[in-house]
């Protein structure tokens, strides 16, 4: 049976954490999650291991992160948060790699999509920490909006050797029909599909959440599909944050319904073998 990877997970301590966003709409999920709290549903879906992503731009989080990883059988790889700004960031991330738990470090990631300034990946230090990122071997997760994706587009062109993921399939409005702006932009990155990846995850949170349905999604996956390949899409929960809208199963479900015209090799690489090659998970990388 091949292996099912979640690209994209989180745990969380509302309390230990710059969590202002868990208001509102989304004060359902202000409360702890944990290994214990995901094992359920990756039993339940037949799940082998996730990929464990930062919530906020906290460095402590990442050596948190590693260790949590070292400490469960859940979590296959971790992508953290470093400062790229910080001129001694490549020795930063050196550190993280030289600990006993560096070895699940497997990615970095900042919340651009949180900038004030759409063009902040271009600024002059934040380039030089990508090159740092570059240099350690790590992956780099890409988190926009349609509105930063000119500057993401100039960014993975002047990084020919940094593996980028693009996370959440850059968060079209999917409730607002925002196909046709989202996907001229996205076609961008078809030239660039040799170090470029595209997580298939956080839908259903851009979706009508009392609403939605696979049919919702079917247009978005079919153009990421288009743009980027079967060999350069990943499937992503985005758990607990989609638990807004639906369960981890019907996550699950919903993306095994937009992909049931491809083969089953061609499934088995999204749900998996895709994330082991882009984040070369070191568990399960051959």
């Amino acid at each position: 049976m091949a292996i099912i990877i979640d690209s994209h997970q989180h745990f969380w301590d509302p309390d230990k954490g710059d969590y202002g966003w868990l208001s509102g709409p989304f004060a359902p999920i202000r409360r702890v999650f944990a290994p214990n709290d995901l094992r359920p549903a990756l039993q339940g879906n037949g799940v082998a291991g996730t990929v464990l992503v930062q919530t906020w731009n906290d460095l402590g989080e990442t050596w948190d992160f590693i260790r949590t990883a070292a400490a469960t059988d859940l979590v296959a790889g971790v992508v953290g948060w470093v400062d790229l700004t910080d001129p001694e960031v490549g020795q930063v991330l050196a550190e993280l790699k030289a600990a006993p738990e560096g070895r699940w470090l497997v990615g970095i990631r900042h919340l651009i999509h949180e900038e004030a300034d759409p063009n902040w990946l271009l600024r002059d230090d934040v380039r030089r920490g990508l090159r740092a990122v570059a240099d350690a071997g790590l992956v780099y997760d890409l988190v926009p909006k349609p509105p930063h994706l000119p500057a993401v587009l100039r960014t993975v062109a002047d990084f020919p050797d940094l593996r980028f993921v693009l996370d959440h399939i850059a968060k079209p409005d999917i409730k607002g029909g925002g196909f046709e702006p989202w996907a001229a932009l996205m076609r961008g990155f078809a030239i660039h599909r040799d170090h470029v990846w595209c997580k298939l995850s956080g839908m259903i949170t851009e979706a009508d959440w009392e609403h939605w349905s696979p049919d919702d999604l079917k247009p978005y996956v079919a153009e990421a599909l288009r743009i980027f390949g079967v060999d350069r899409c990943m499937f992503g929960t985005d758990w607990p944050v989609c638990l807004v809208a639906g369960s981890y199963g019907q996550v699950v479900r919903a993306l095994r319904s937009c992909l049931e015209h491809l083969t089953e090799a061609e499934r088995d690489q999204i749900f998996g073998r895709s994330a082991i090659e882009a984040y070369r998970l070191p568990a399960l990388y051959d």
